[in-house]
Order: structure tokens, then C-alpha cells, then sequence
């Protein structure tokens, strides 16, 4: 598995939020509470509820879809971290890539003097020696 491939579940994540935070101002816009909405063509009327609920119902069904694609990432990379011998190494792949955690707090977790450097430093390495 590649760097790449073991950050999709984070950046699925964040995706996830940000649809959140849009649904959350469309919602808004709805209720007619804000008429601040980013992202929409400039033309369209804030007004035009039916138009507003088409997106809303859209946004939902793509956070619901990217909520099962998480699932699904998270199974694989959950499998792949699982089948590494080295305990370290699996408490930093999963620390990292599935909790989203900065290096500081992956090293603050593993303890035993660990830094935010030396979690850093075994998680490339690893990825080196394995060609990832």
C-alpha cells in the first residue's frame, strides 16, 4: 500500500466534513436564516426553495456515499495494517492513518520517549523499505 493509498481515509474524512459544513449553510439558506451561501452559480435565487431542497437532498446523498466509501477504506487499510509484524509500526499506521493523528499526538500515544521525529522517521522508513 502506497503513502497515498494509506491517507484516503483521512482525506475522505475532511471531505466529509466540508460537505458537512455546506449542507449545514444550504440548510440555513432554507430556513432562510442566512442568505450567505458559498459555491452556488451566481444567478440562482436563494429564494427558489425547491431548488434548495434539490441540492440539500443531493449533498446528502453524496456525504452518504462518501460515508460508505470510508467504511470501505477503512476495512482495507484496517486488513492491511493488521497483517504487519511489527507492533510499532502498526500502532503508527493506525494512529496516523486511521485516527488522524498529527505526529505529536502519535507519539504522545506510543509513549516511551517516542518523538514526533522518531514516529515520523519509523513510518517513512517502513514505507522505504517496503517500497511505498
Amino acid at each position: 500500500m502506497t503513502a497515498r493509498e494509506l491517507s484516503q481515509l483521512y482525506y475522505l474524512n475532511r471531505e466529509i466534513e466540508q460537505d458537512n459544513v455546506r449542507l449545514a449553510e444550504l440548510e440555513a439558506a432554507a430556513m432562510g436564516t442566512t442568505t450567505k451561501i458559498t459555491g452556488l452559480p451566481h444567478g440562482l435565487n436563494v429564494s427558489n426553495k425547491t431548488a434548495l431542497a434539490a441540492e440539500i437532498a443531493d449533498m446528502r446523498t453524496a456525504i452518504e456515499a462518501k460515508k460508505a466509501l470510508c467504511v470501505v477504506e477503512y476495512n482495507r487499510l484496517m486488513r492491511y495494517i493488521n497483517g504487519i509484524e511489527d507492533s510499532l509500526i502498526r500502532q503508527i499506521l493506525s494512529l496516523r492513518h486511521v485516527n488522524g493523528l498529527s505526529w505529536q499526538q502519535v507519539a504522545a500515544h506510543i509513549g516511551g520517549g517516542n518523538t514526533d521525529i522518531s514516529v515520523r522517521v519509523a513510518h517513512s522508513r517502513f514505507l522505504k523499505k517496503y517500497n511505498l
